[in-house]
């Protein structure tokens, strides 16, 4: 049977969106297309018709966790406008994030993954990463008025250094040890 370019269309958009959440729970080698495609409720030989390969699905699944990431920060400070970063803070920094693995930060879940991918998974890591700057460096910006970008990245990187910690441990106090001090060290970082 012929799908139509809308329907292929839409189980594009599927399964990116499926390798997208699978690839942070197991990583990018940790599932085969069969079951990644058995995921999104299509066969293994629909995946060519839409892929060239699983590299070129990672890069679009690596843009796609990324944006997630990112409207989850957006979420997050929508709810709670008169602190953005205090809302980032608490979202990112949370027990519930750390064990969020399909819909957590990508970041966290594929950076040292991603290292090993192509220059276009990369890419599309550096991307997101440089929003995730801007977005801090703006809430630093608006708090102090200073120049942000050194403080975004310190920030950013403790932020995803206490996340990746704190899902290595098995102890839930330790976790939440990490997540703490990570809260309190961002804070007084940037000045909030």
């Amino acid at each position: 049977m012929r799908v139509s370019r809308i329907q292929a269309a839409e189980n594009r958009e599927t399964v990116i969106n499926v390798a997208s959440r699978l690839f942070r729970e197991r990583g990018f080698d940790g599932i085969g297309l069969k079951d990644l495609m058995q995921a999104a409720g299509l066969t293994q030989g629909a995946f060519y018709k839409q892929f060239t390969s699983k590299d070129d699905l990672a890069v679009q699944a690596s843009r796609r966790a990324m944006e997630s990431a990112t409207l989850r920060w957006s979420a997050a400070t929508a709810a709670k406008s008169e602190d953005p970063l205090g809302a980032v803070i608490a979202f990112y920094l949370s027990m519930d994030h750390r064990g969020e693995k399909m819909d957590g930060c990508p970041i966290v879940a594929l950076g040292s993954d991603a290292a090993r991918q192509g220059s276009e998974v990369k890419a599309s890591f550096e991307a997101g990463i440089k929003e995730h700057l801007e977005i801090l460096g703006r809430f630093i910006a608006d708090a102090n008025g200073e120049e942000p970008d050194r403080k975004a990245m310190a920030i950013l990187s403790t932020m995803v250094g206490a996340l990746t910690l704190s899902r290595v441990v098995n102890d839930p106090d330790l976790a939440q040890a990490f997540l703490d001090a990570a809260t309190e060290q961002v804070r007084e970082a940037a000045g909030a």
